[in-house]
Order: structure tokens, then C-alpha cells, then sequence
């Protein structure tokens, strides 16, 4: 008889970040052009662990962690902005970018949403140069419009997505 292995298929967990999360996301963004993109206005650089953590708001924003097995390949923020749940701060370990692991943060951020907040729909922002990032957005149904206050920061689109629609 020959026996073959069939290999167990865990979803992606989103989760609460660790300390060690956060020294591994603090790798992740530590190019001042990565922290550029990603941090947005008000994050302090050069960062130590403490001001990073600060910074991040863990304890005002829903921070999580998307873990595959046990291996951390992706992080974001979601909170009410504008009556939208907001997604902020998404990055995606450098080592798996390119395999889905956006889409699959995106996702279970706005299920997230759903969850912890009475919003609207969905918002980001993105900088233009990062057209990759854009893309994947539009291809999940956001479209850029234009923002209601001044926009805290040059060269940044906002993109926004019902919760009607589907993805």
C-alpha cells in the first residue's frame, strides 16, 4: 500500500500583537523610504521599542497581527475615521509579499471592523508612488475620492469602499 501525506491547511489568524510582534514590524520598517509609506504623519523616526509602541496607539486602535502557522507575515490598524473603518499602517512581511497575504489582511481587518465598529463602509489612504498597494485596493472595490478635511499628508490618495459591497 503507499501511503501519502496530505498536508493541514490552517487559516490565517488575525490576532493581538506581542512584543516580539512589534520588534519584528520595527524590522520590517526600519528603510526610512518603508517608514516613509508606511507610518504616516506623527511617528516619530528614529524609533526605539518604546516610542514605536507609542506610537503604534496599541491601546486606542485595533492592532493585530496576521499570523500564518506561526510564522508573523502581516500587520494592521483599524479604527472609526469619518464614519469609516479606517485600515492603517497595513504592511506585509517583506519575505511574503506578492503571495495574497494582503488581500487576506484587508479582508479580516474589515471583518474586524465589522465586529468593533458602527461605521459605513471602509477607508484608507495610500501614497501615490505606491502603486502597488494601490492596485490591490482597487482590485478589492476601493476607489479613491476625495478627502473631507485637509489631508495630512502630500501625494496621498484616499480611497474608500461600501461594506456593501462585496469582495
Amino acid at each position: 500500500m503507499i501511503g501519502f501525506f496530505v498536508p493541514v491547511i490552517f487559516p490565517m489568524e488575525l490576532i493581538k500583537p506581542t512584543p516580539e510582534h512589534i520588534r519584528t514590524i520595527m524590522e520590517w520598517v526600519k528603510p526610512p523610504k518603508i517608514f516613509n509609506i508606511w507610518a504616516g504623519p506623527g511617528f516619530r523616526y528614529p524609533y526605539d521599542q518604546k516610542s514605536f509602541t507609542e506610537d503604534l496607539q496599541l491601546d486606542k486602535l485595533h492592532s493585530r497581527v496576521l499570523i500564518d502557522g506561526s510564522k508573523l507575515v502581516a500587520f494592521g490598524q483599524v479604527y472609526d475615521r469619518l464614519g469609516h473603518t479606517h485600515l492603517g499602517r497595513l504592511v506585509v512581511n517583506p519575505d511574503n509579499q506578492g503571495q495574497g497575504i494582503g488581500k487576506e489582511l484587508i479582508q479580516q481587518l474589515m471583518a474586524l471592523g465589522d465586529q468593533c465598529l458602527d461605521t459605513s463602509g471602509y477607508s484608507l489612504f495610500v501614497l501615490a508612488e505606491n502603486q502597488r498597494a494601490k492596485h490591490l485596493y482597487e482590485k478589492l472595490g476601493f476607489v479613491i475620492k476625495e478627502y473631507p478635511e485637509m489631508i495630512p499628508m502630500a501625494n496621498c490618495y484616499y480611497m474608500v469602499k461600501d461594506n456593501a459591497q462585496s469582495l
